[in-house]
Protein backbone atom coordinates (compact mmCIF):
# COMPACT_ATOMS: atom_id res chain seq x y z
CA UNK A 1 0.00 0.00 0.00
CA UNK A 2 1.08 3.54 -0.67
CA UNK A 3 0.43 6.48 1.65
CA UNK A 4 0.23 9.95 0.22
CA UNK A 5 3.06 11.98 1.78
CA UNK A 6 5.48 14.78 0.90
CA UNK A 7 4.94 16.02 -2.62
CA UNK A 8 1.68 14.54 -3.91
CA UNK A 9 2.15 12.27 -6.89
CA UNK A 10 5.87 11.53 -6.29
CA UNK A 11 7.46 8.26 -5.24
CA UNK A 12 10.89 7.54 -3.84
CA UNK A 13 12.71 6.30 -6.95
CA UNK A 14 14.80 3.16 -6.88
CA UNK A 15 18.27 3.06 -8.55
CA UNK A 16 16.88 0.87 -11.28
CA UNK A 17 14.08 3.31 -11.92
CA UNK A 18 16.54 6.22 -12.02
CA UNK A 19 18.57 4.43 -14.67
CA UNK A 20 15.43 3.82 -16.68
CA UNK A 21 14.36 7.45 -16.40
CA UNK A 22 17.72 8.59 -17.71
CA UNK A 23 17.14 6.56 -20.87
CA UNK A 24 13.82 8.21 -21.63
CA UNK A 25 13.76 10.63 -24.52
CA UNK A 26 11.71 13.76 -24.14
CA UNK A 27 9.54 12.18 -21.48
CA UNK A 28 11.07 13.65 -18.34
CA UNK A 29 8.41 14.13 -15.68
CA UNK A 30 7.75 17.78 -14.88
CA UNK A 31 6.82 18.79 -11.37
CA UNK A 32 3.17 18.45 -10.45
CA UNK A 33 2.96 22.11 -9.60
CA UNK A 34 4.26 23.31 -12.98
CA UNK A 35 2.56 21.45 -15.82
CA UNK A 36 -0.55 19.82 -14.39
CA UNK A 37 -3.26 19.82 -17.04
CA UNK A 38 -6.53 21.48 -16.02
CA UNK A 39 -8.53 18.31 -16.70
CA UNK A 40 -6.09 15.87 -15.13
CA UNK A 41 -3.99 15.92 -11.95
CA UNK A 42 -1.28 13.80 -13.61
CA UNK A 43 1.71 15.18 -15.47
CA UNK A 44 2.86 12.17 -17.49
CA UNK A 45 1.98 8.47 -17.59
CA UNK A 46 4.52 6.12 -16.02
CA UNK A 47 4.90 4.12 -19.24
CA UNK A 48 8.25 3.48 -20.89
CA UNK A 49 8.88 5.27 -24.17
CA UNK A 50 9.66 2.08 -26.09
CA UNK A 51 6.29 0.70 -25.03
CA UNK A 52 4.54 3.83 -26.26
CA UNK A 53 6.33 3.63 -29.59
CA UNK A 54 5.65 -0.06 -30.02
CA UNK A 55 1.94 0.23 -29.32
CA UNK A 56 1.34 3.76 -30.53
CA UNK A 57 -1.02 2.47 -33.22
CA UNK A 58 -3.35 1.01 -30.59
CA UNK A 59 -6.45 2.93 -29.59
CA UNK A 60 -6.57 4.49 -26.13
CA UNK A 61 -9.28 3.36 -23.74
CA UNK A 62 -9.87 5.84 -20.89
CA UNK A 63 -12.20 4.93 -18.03
CA UNK A 64 -12.98 6.58 -14.69
CA UNK A 65 -14.57 5.63 -11.38
CA UNK A 66 -15.60 8.09 -8.63
CA UNK A 67 -15.76 7.15 -4.95
CA UNK A 68 -16.44 9.06 -1.75
CA UNK A 69 -15.93 8.36 1.93
CA UNK A 70 -19.71 7.73 2.12
CA UNK A 71 -19.81 5.08 -0.62
CA UNK A 72 -21.47 2.01 0.81
CA UNK A 73 -20.90 -0.48 -2.00
CA UNK A 74 -17.94 -1.15 -4.33
CA UNK A 75 -18.32 0.52 -7.71
CA UNK A 76 -17.85 -1.61 -10.83
CA UNK A 77 -17.54 -0.74 -14.50
CA UNK A 78 -17.70 -3.35 -17.29
CA UNK A 79 -15.47 -2.72 -20.31
CA UNK A 80 -15.66 -4.69 -23.57
CA UNK A 81 -12.52 -5.15 -25.66
CA UNK A 82 -12.01 -7.28 -28.76
CA UNK A 83 -8.56 -6.09 -29.85
CA UNK A 84 -5.32 -4.91 -28.14
CA UNK A 85 -5.55 -1.39 -26.72
CA UNK A 86 -3.75 1.13 -24.57
CA UNK A 87 -5.70 1.54 -21.33
CA UNK A 88 -5.84 4.40 -18.84
CA UNK A 89 -7.78 3.76 -15.64
CA UNK A 90 -8.45 6.59 -13.20
CA UNK A 91 -10.04 6.42 -9.76
CA UNK A 92 -10.92 9.47 -7.70
CA UNK A 93 -11.73 9.49 -4.00
CA UNK A 94 -13.30 12.48 -2.26
CA UNK A 95 -13.01 12.73 1.51
CA UNK A 96 -13.23 15.30 4.27
CA UNK A 97 -10.33 13.68 6.08
CA UNK A 98 -6.58 13.98 5.74
CA UNK A 99 -5.48 12.90 2.24
CA UNK A 100 -1.98 12.08 3.52
CA UNK A 101 -3.47 9.34 5.70
CA UNK A 102 -5.14 7.54 2.79
CA UNK A 103 -3.39 4.44 1.48
CA UNK A 104 -3.78 3.68 -2.25
CA UNK A 105 -3.25 0.30 -3.90
CA UNK A 106 -4.12 -1.43 -7.18
CA UNK A 107 -4.83 -5.10 -7.83
CA UNK A 108 -5.43 -7.25 -10.88
CA UNK A 109 -7.88 -9.88 -9.70
CA UNK A 110 -6.17 -10.87 -6.42
CA UNK A 111 -2.62 -9.91 -7.43
CA UNK A 112 -1.10 -6.72 -6.03
CA UNK A 113 0.20 -4.29 -8.68
CA UNK A 114 3.40 -2.51 -7.69
CA UNK A 115 4.31 -0.40 -10.71
CA UNK A 116 2.90 1.98 -13.29
CA UNK A 117 0.37 3.83 -11.20
CA UNK A 118 0.37 7.40 -9.95
CA UNK A 119 -1.20 9.13 -6.98
CA UNK A 120 -2.02 12.82 -6.83
CA UNK A 121 -4.52 15.17 -5.20
CA UNK A 122 -6.54 18.27 -5.97
CA UNK A 123 -8.38 19.99 -3.13
CA UNK A 124 -10.21 17.31 -1.14
CA UNK A 125 -10.03 14.70 -3.91
CA UNK A 126 -7.38 12.04 -4.21
CA UNK A 127 -6.62 10.64 -7.67
CA UNK A 128 -4.85 7.49 -8.76
CA UNK A 129 -4.17 6.39 -12.31
CA UNK A 130 -3.00 3.08 -13.74
CA UNK A 131 -1.91 2.96 -17.37
CA UNK A 132 -0.93 -0.15 -19.29
CA UNK A 133 -1.39 -1.99 -22.59
CA UNK A 134 -3.59 -5.05 -23.05
CA UNK A 135 -2.12 -7.26 -25.78
CA UNK A 136 -3.33 -10.77 -24.87
CA UNK A 137 -6.04 -12.69 -23.03
CA UNK A 138 -3.92 -13.05 -19.86
CA UNK A 139 -4.18 -9.31 -19.28
CA UNK A 140 -7.97 -9.38 -19.37
CA UNK A 141 -9.82 -9.57 -16.09
CA UNK A 142 -10.57 -7.22 -13.20
CA UNK A 143 -8.46 -4.23 -12.19
CA UNK A 144 -9.32 -2.64 -8.84
CA UNK A 145 -8.25 0.52 -7.04
CA UNK A 146 -8.39 0.64 -3.23
CA UNK A 147 -8.54 3.68 -0.94
CA UNK A 148 -7.91 2.74 2.68
CA UNK A 149 -9.04 5.37 5.19
CA UNK A 150 -11.21 4.46 8.20
CA UNK A 151 -12.84 1.94 5.92
CA UNK A 152 -11.79 0.62 2.54
CA UNK A 153 -13.37 1.92 -0.68
CA UNK A 154 -13.02 -0.08 -3.87
CA UNK A 155 -13.55 0.57 -7.57
CA UNK A 156 -13.27 -2.22 -10.16
CA UNK A 157 -12.86 -2.21 -13.94
CA UNK A 158 -13.94 -5.53 -15.51
CA UNK A 159 -12.42 -6.25 -18.94
CA UNK A 160 -14.05 -8.90 -21.12
CA UNK A 161 -14.43 -9.79 -24.78
CA UNK A 162 -17.78 -9.10 -26.52
CA UNK A 163 -20.72 -11.30 -25.58
CA UNK A 164 -22.54 -13.48 -28.09
CA UNK A 165 -26.31 -13.42 -28.42
CA UNK A 166 -28.17 -16.60 -29.28
CA UNK A 167 -31.74 -17.67 -28.51
CA UNK A 168 -32.69 -17.46 -24.84
CA UNK A 169 -35.62 -19.85 -25.10
CA UNK A 170 -35.29 -23.44 -26.41
CA UNK A 171 -35.70 -23.76 -30.17
CA UNK A 172 -38.42 -26.34 -30.92
CA UNK A 173 -38.61 -28.27 -34.19
CA UNK A 174 -39.91 -31.63 -35.46
CA UNK A 175 -38.47 -34.83 -36.85
CA UNK A 176 -37.84 -34.58 -40.58
CA UNK A 177 -37.79 -30.77 -40.63
CA UNK A 178 -34.80 -28.43 -40.99
CA UNK A 179 -33.81 -25.74 -38.49
CA UNK A 180 -31.32 -22.87 -38.33
CA UNK A 181 -29.36 -21.89 -35.19
CA UNK A 182 -28.08 -18.29 -35.13
CA UNK A 183 -25.43 -16.50 -33.04
CA UNK A 184 -24.71 -12.78 -33.28
CA UNK A 185 -22.12 -10.38 -31.95
CA UNK A 186 -23.11 -6.70 -31.83
CA UNK A 187 -20.59 -4.13 -33.04
CA UNK A 188 -17.72 -6.60 -33.25
CA UNK A 189 -15.92 -8.75 -35.80
CA UNK A 190 -14.57 -12.09 -34.51
CA UNK A 191 -11.51 -13.64 -36.12
CA UNK A 192 -13.22 -17.00 -36.39
CA UNK A 193 -16.50 -18.81 -35.65
CA UNK A 194 -16.82 -22.43 -34.48
CA UNK A 195 -19.86 -24.56 -33.64
CA UNK A 196 -19.90 -27.26 -30.96
CA UNK A 197 -22.43 -29.75 -29.72
CA UNK A 198 -22.59 -31.09 -26.16
CA UNK A 199 -21.90 -34.78 -25.79
CA UNK A 200 -22.38 -35.36 -22.10
CA UNK A 201 -19.78 -33.18 -20.39
CA UNK A 202 -17.75 -32.71 -23.59
CA UNK A 203 -18.11 -30.25 -26.45
CA UNK A 204 -17.70 -31.92 -29.82
CA UNK A 205 -16.98 -29.74 -32.90
CA UNK A 206 -19.77 -29.82 -35.46
CA UNK A 207 -18.34 -31.11 -38.74
CA UNK A 208 -19.92 -30.42 -42.10
CA UNK A 209 -20.52 -34.05 -43.07
CA UNK A 210 -23.05 -35.90 -45.22
CA UNK A 211 -24.87 -32.64 -45.96
CA UNK A 212 -26.27 -32.80 -42.44
CA UNK A 213 -24.88 -29.45 -41.27
CA UNK A 214 -24.42 -26.23 -43.21
CA UNK A 215 -22.48 -23.34 -41.62
CA UNK A 216 -23.12 -19.88 -43.04
CA UNK A 217 -20.81 -16.98 -42.10
CA UNK A 218 -22.03 -14.47 -44.67
CA UNK A 219 -21.85 -11.62 -42.15
CA UNK A 220 -18.70 -11.13 -40.08
CA UNK A 221 -20.64 -10.57 -36.85
CA UNK A 222 -23.06 -13.48 -37.34
CA UNK A 223 -22.92 -17.23 -37.83
CA UNK A 224 -25.70 -19.70 -38.70
CA UNK A 225 -25.83 -23.47 -38.39
CA UNK A 226 -28.45 -25.24 -40.53
CA UNK A 227 -29.37 -28.80 -39.56
CA UNK A 228 -31.21 -30.85 -42.19
CA UNK A 229 -33.51 -33.86 -41.79
CA UNK A 230 -33.78 -33.59 -38.03
CA UNK A 231 -33.79 -36.70 -35.88
CA UNK A 232 -34.76 -36.94 -32.22
CA UNK A 233 -31.11 -37.47 -31.30
CA UNK A 234 -30.23 -34.12 -32.91
CA UNK A 235 -31.80 -32.36 -29.95
CA UNK A 236 -29.58 -31.00 -27.19
CA UNK A 237 -27.17 -28.16 -26.43
CA UNK A 238 -25.29 -26.34 -29.17
CA UNK A 239 -22.54 -23.78 -28.63
CA UNK A 240 -21.20 -21.11 -30.94
CA UNK A 241 -17.71 -19.86 -30.15
CA UNK A 242 -16.14 -16.63 -31.41
CA UNK A 243 -12.38 -16.12 -31.37
CA UNK A 244 -11.05 -12.60 -30.70
CA UNK A 245 -7.51 -11.30 -30.37
CA UNK A 246 -8.03 -11.02 -26.61
CA UNK A 247 -9.90 -14.25 -25.95
CA UNK A 248 -12.96 -16.31 -26.76
CA UNK A 249 -16.68 -15.88 -26.17
CA UNK A 250 -19.44 -18.49 -26.26
CA UNK A 251 -23.17 -18.49 -26.94
CA UNK A 252 -25.59 -21.30 -26.04
CA UNK A 253 -28.68 -22.55 -27.89
CA UNK A 254 -30.92 -25.39 -26.75
CA UNK A 255 -32.61 -27.42 -29.52
CA UNK A 256 -35.66 -29.59 -28.82
CA UNK A 257 -36.70 -32.06 -31.55
CA UNK A 258 -40.22 -33.52 -31.24
CA UNK A 259 -41.69 -36.48 -33.06
CA UNK A 260 -45.37 -36.58 -34.04
CA UNK A 261 -46.06 -39.40 -31.56
CA UNK A 262 -46.56 -37.06 -28.60
CA UNK A 263 -49.16 -35.20 -30.65
CA UNK A 264 -51.46 -38.25 -31.06
CA UNK A 265 -53.13 -37.88 -27.65
CA UNK A 266 -53.76 -34.23 -28.46
CA UNK A 267 -55.34 -35.12 -31.81
CA UNK A 268 -57.43 -37.84 -30.08
CA UNK A 269 -58.76 -35.31 -27.57
CA UNK A 270 -59.57 -32.86 -30.35
CA UNK A 271 -61.40 -35.60 -32.30
CA UNK A 272 -63.44 -36.54 -29.23
CA UNK A 273 -64.41 -32.92 -28.66
CA UNK A 274 -65.44 -32.51 -32.29
CA UNK A 275 -67.48 -35.73 -32.18
CA UNK A 276 -69.21 -34.69 -28.97
CA UNK A 277 -70.09 -31.28 -30.39
CA UNK A 278 -71.44 -32.92 -33.56
CA UNK A 279 -73.65 -35.28 -31.52
CA UNK A 280 -75.00 -32.40 -29.47
CA UNK A 281 -75.82 -30.43 -32.62
CA UNK A 282 -77.53 -33.43 -34.24
CA UNK A 283 -79.58 -34.11 -31.13
CA UNK A 284 -80.61 -30.49 -30.92
CA UNK A 285 -81.57 -30.46 -34.60
CA UNK A 286 -83.52 -33.70 -34.23
CA UNK A 287 -85.33 -32.33 -31.17
CA UNK A 288 -86.29 -29.14 -33.00
CA UNK A 289 -87.53 -31.18 -35.99
CA UNK A 290 -89.71 -33.40 -33.79
CA UNK A 291 -91.06 -30.38 -32.00
CA UNK A 292 -91.92 -28.77 -35.33
CA UNK A 293 -93.74 -31.90 -36.51
CA UNK A 294 -95.57 -32.13 -33.19
CA UNK A 295 -96.68 -28.49 -33.47
CA UNK A 296 -97.85 -29.04 -37.04
CA UNK A 297 -99.83 -32.15 -35.97
CA UNK A 298 -101.53 -30.28 -33.17
CA UNK A 299 -102.43 -27.43 -35.48
CA UNK A 300 -103.90 -29.88 -38.00
CA UNK A 301 -105.94 -31.60 -35.29
CA UNK A 302 -107.26 -28.24 -34.12
CA UNK A 303 -108.32 -27.32 -37.65
CA UNK A 304 -110.05 -30.68 -38.13
CA UNK A 305 -111.76 -30.28 -34.82
CA UNK A 306 -113.05 -26.87 -35.80
CA UNK A 307 -114.36 -28.23 -39.12
CA UNK A 308 -116.05 -31.06 -37.34
CA UNK A 309 -117.69 -28.69 -34.90
CA UNK A 310 -118.95 -26.49 -37.73
CA UNK A 311 -120.44 -29.47 -39.58
CA UNK A 312 -122.26 -30.72 -36.52
CA UNK A 313 -123.76 -27.31 -35.95
CA UNK A 314 -125.22 -27.16 -39.44
CA UNK A 315 -126.70 -30.70 -39.23
CA UNK A 316 -128.34 -29.96 -35.90
CA UNK A 317 -129.99 -26.82 -37.25
CA UNK A 318 -131.61 -28.49 -40.28
CA UNK A 319 -134.11 -30.75 -38.44
CA UNK A 320 -135.09 -27.91 -36.17
CA UNK A 321 -135.87 -25.75 -39.15
CA UNK A 322 -138.03 -28.45 -40.77
CA UNK A 323 -139.88 -29.04 -37.56
CA UNK A 324 -140.66 -25.41 -37.18
CA UNK A 325 -141.91 -25.25 -40.73
CA UNK A 326 -144.31 -28.19 -40.27
CA UNK A 327 -145.65 -26.75 -37.10
CA UNK A 328 -146.41 -23.53 -38.80
CA UNK A 329 -148.42 -25.29 -41.48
Amino acid sequence: MRALSGRLGARAPTPRLLLLLQCLLATARPSSADDSAPDSPFTSPPVREEMLEKYSNFSLQSHNISLTEHSRMPVEKNITLERPSNVKLTCQFTTSGDLNAVNVTWKKDDELLENNYLVNATGSTLYTQYRFTIINSKQMGSYSCFFQEEKEQKGTFNFKVPELHGKNKPLISYVGDSTVLTCKCQNCVPLNWTWYRSNGSLQVPVGVQMNKYVINDTYANETKLKIKQLLEEDGGSYWCRALFQLGESEGHIELVVLSYVPLKPFFAIVAEVVLLVAIILLCEKYTQKNKKHSDEGREFEQIEQLKSDDSNGIENNVPRLRKNESTGQ
